[in-house]
């Protein structure tokens, strides 16, 4: 999970005991290690186009462009973490929302086909009720002028960060997921947003990885409201966060029944270990991934995948994370595993029965020649998962440049591509012409199945 570091060994411990009693079952009472119930997975269309895009957020890389005072002024929960010194300064990230231009101008030489990106609620209704009319109207702008570039727009309408106005400092508890209000504002939210896009998007994600912000919001504590091993909130949360989604779906398809929803959930690849005999560590994580999942499959059109790494499920794994480095492991000691990309689609394509698509994929390094070899294997292990059967079309980069990375502030270097801070001019890496390179001679499903590994990057 990108947005999550590994959770400490304790937490993890006593996480994993919350569960115990349902290792085997989800809050539903189904099965968790065995498909669900499904109609039979389609074979993928060999000659249907391959979505090649990048992935970023608006809070990761929009600038304010408001001071206290303005009319316009709107603060998010992740402002006040900010302020309260848990959480590094963002400042004006990439300037997208007063550049958004050099955005686009980068999208087009990259050749992508899609491009997804986050509308900031708070942006948008920077007081409980009232609207900010002229921001709605610069995102559906972005929406049209990437359309006009022949960039299809796929619109997240939650990455993380709530209104501040749903955040009470005094009792975590009714914050965010748990305010008494938010499912009302939510709801006015979709029905004030989703009539703009509509003429111009045709792929919605209701949320972005809802399942990993949970988990470190209401276990880990390092994530607003900041809470550790809640884990009566924990469910509260899920509980509120998968009726928000279905919420979501609905009102997409009744503004538009054409439009795509995509789900966008963190989903790492968790491997056993000699350490878990009884796979406490393991049914702990396997959670993780598929608690939210399993409650909207069925309202989504497309599976979203955002996978970053494998990890041993153990208490010694998530020990020595942050010390690890070297060839097979990122400068935040994610340890990478192109393989683990495989077996992730194996098994969301078994278990969900759904098309899928790489929603976002990418490392963090200083090291572009190894981004090259990174994004290489990655690509091979969808060629391979397309040639065994799974019906995944498309990949998303994560990201388009380097960018604000929530608790790791712009140490995590991401990016396909560099902000000079003169100009706001994206500076590609090598990276950046070898997917431009990539999705050129790769445009369709069965292109994509045909792509190999690369050996070392040294």
């Amino acid at each position: 999970m990108k947005n999550m570091p590994a959770l400490s060994a304790l937490a993890a411990v006593l996480f994993s005991m919350g569960l115990t009693g349902c290792a085997g079952l989800n809050p539903l009472g189904r099965d968790t290690t065995g498909p669900l119930p499904r109609p039979p997975r389609p074979l993928p269309k060999m000659d249907a186009p391959f979505a090649w895009g990048f992935s970023t957020s608006s809070y990761q890389y929009e600038d304010p462009a408001v001071e206290p005072g303005d009319a316009d002024y709107f603060s998010t929960d992740w402002d006040i973490s900010v302020a309260q010194g848990k959480a590094p300064q963002k400042g004006n990230a990439l300037y997208s929302w007063t550049h958004f231009e050099k955005d686009l101008e980068a999208l087009k030489k990259s050749g992508a086909t899609h491009y997804r990106f986050s509308l900031e609620w708070a942006r948008i209704e920077p007081r409980m009720g009232e609207w900010n009319e002229e921001a709605i109207d610069r995102y559906v702008s972005m929406a049209r002028r990437l359309k006009r570039a022949g960039i299809e727009p796929v619109v997240c309408l939650w990455h993380f960060t709530f209104p501040d106005w749903l955040y009470d400092k005094k009792n975590p508890k009714l914050s965010n997921w748990l305010h008494p209000g938010v499912h009302t504002r939510w709801l006015a939210y979709l029905d004030k947003v989703l009539p703009r896009f509509a003429p111009y998007v045709n792929y919605f994600a209701p949320q972005n990885e809802p399942n990993g912000q949970i988990t470190t919001a209401y276990i880990a504590g390092q994530w607003p409201p900041a809470m550790v091993l809640a884990m009566g909130t924990y469910w509260k949360a899920i509980d509120s966060s998968t009726a928000m989604f279905r919420d979501a779906a609905a009102r997409i398809k009744k503004t538009k029944p054409s439009a795509k929803v995509v789900s966008v959930e963190a989903l790492p690849w968790w491997k056993k270990s000699v350490l878990d005999p009884g796979g406490l560590f393991y049914n702990t994580m396997i959670h993780g991934n598929i608690d939210h999942l399993d409650r909207v499959w069925d309202v989504c059109d497309i599976i979203g995948i955002n996978y970053y790494y494998s990890q041993v499920a153990s208490p010694t794994s998530f020990l020595s994370e942050a010390w690890r480095r070297g060839h097979n492991y990122t400068m935040m000691g994610w340890r990478i595993d192109p393989n683990g990309l495989y077996n992730e689609i194996r098994r969301v394509g078994d278990r969900y029965g759904k098309p899928m698509m790489v929603t976002e994929n990418g490392i963090a390094t200083p090291k572009d020649p190894k981004r090259i070899w990174y994004m290489q294997n990655h690509l091979a292990a969808i060629g391979r998962a397309i040639r065994d059967g799974y019906d995944v079309r498309g990949y998303f980069s994560w990201s388009l440049a380097d960018n604000y990375e929530w608790h790791y502030g712009y140490g995590a270097l991401f990016g396909l591509s560099k902000m000079d801070p003169q100009t706001f001019d994206r500076v590609p890496k090598p990276s950046f012409g070898f997917y431009r390179d990539t999705l050129k001679s790769n445009k369709t499903v069965g292109s994509v199945a045909k792509l190999q590994p690369s050996g070392d990057f040294n």
